[in-house]
C-alpha cells in the first residue's frame, strides 16, 4: 500500500554540508536549525516549501564554496543521527 503524502505541508529536509557554520548563517538558510557536528560537519535540518526552495539552498551552499555532503527528506519527528540512525 503507498503511504499518502500531505502536499499542503513542506517537506522537511536535512542537508549536510562539509564546514562548521555559525548560527548567523540562520537567516542566509531561509531559517533551518543549523546543528555542529563532531568531525566539522555542519546539519541544516528544517521544512523545505518546494522543489524550487531546496534548489535555492543548494545554490546557496554552492555559492559559499562549502562541500555538499548529503541531503535527507525525512519525517517531522524524525533526526538523523550522526551515525545514520533515526531517531
Amino acid at each position: 500500500m503507498a503511504e499518502v503524502i500531505d502536499s499542503s505541508q513542506p517537506e522537511v529536509y536535512q542537508i549536510r554540508v562539509r564546514s562548521h557554520l555559525g548560527s548567523d548563517w540562520t537567516d542566509w538558510f531561509e531559517g533551518l536549525t543549523i546543528t555542529l557536528e563532531e568531525g566539522g560537519d555542519t546539519l541544516l535540518t528544517g521544512p523545505v516549501v518546494d522543489q524550487a526552495a531546496l534548489h535555492g539552498l543548494l545554490k546557496k551552499v554552492r555559492d559559499l564554496g562549502i562541500s555538499l555532503v548529503s541531503i535527507n527528506p525525512v519525517q517531522p519527528n524524525q533526526v538523523q543521527m550522526e551515525d545514520g540512525n533515526v531517531e
